[in-house]
């Protein structure tokens, strides 16, 4: 099984790309796609929906997990974080890629098993989870692969469910 975790953003958008074998989960490539503030955002929209759409055609992941939009109250943020969601999403959805969507505050619940950890606290488990050598950073893309890990743990738990 493998899933591509998207951590959508404007100016940085992570993304991680884990398989799991069995009990065994790995990390397989990971990083972030920047785009620079001084660029007209329908390009940086653009930039992105390409970059997500040649990730998906190099890797072939069988499933793509992607945040919920969160708003907090930065009303201009929360706008910038949707477009950048929705070109994700119209990237899945033009791969045929099926998709699995979580809450901030469950990927922190499913990874750290707490759902209000710290961005430090969630790259540390994400490496010591995925046995990387080092924290992944920008936190973005450790965030991407902590959407990725809580996307194997919702499609192993819908098998569950479904074979009962």
């Amino acid at each position: 099984m493998r899933i591509l975790g998207v951590d959508p953003g404007t100016a940085i958008c992570g993304w991680g790309i884990v398989d799991r074998h069995g009990s065994k989960t790995v990390a397989v490539a990971y990083g972030a796609i920047s785009t620079p503030s001084g660029v007209a955002m329908e390009k940086r929209l653009l930039t992105i929906f390409e970059s997500i759409t040649d990730l998906i055609a190099e890797h072939q992941p069988h499933w793509a997990a992607v945040e919920k939009l969160y708003f907090g109250q930065n009303s201009a943020t929360a706008l910038a974080v949707g477009q950048a969601r929705g070109v994700v999403l119209a990237a899945v959805a033009k791969s045929h890629l099926n998709l699995v969507e979580m809450t901030p505050n469950e990927v922190k619940q499913t990874v750290s098993g707490y759902g209000m950890a710290s961005k430090g606290q969630m790259q540390t488990m994400v490496q010591r989870l995925l046995g990387l050598e080092k924290k992944p950073t920008p936190d973005d893309v450790a965030d991407a692969l902590a959407i990725a890990l809580t996307g194997l743990e919702y499609i192993r738990f819908k098998g569950v469910i479904h074979d009962r």
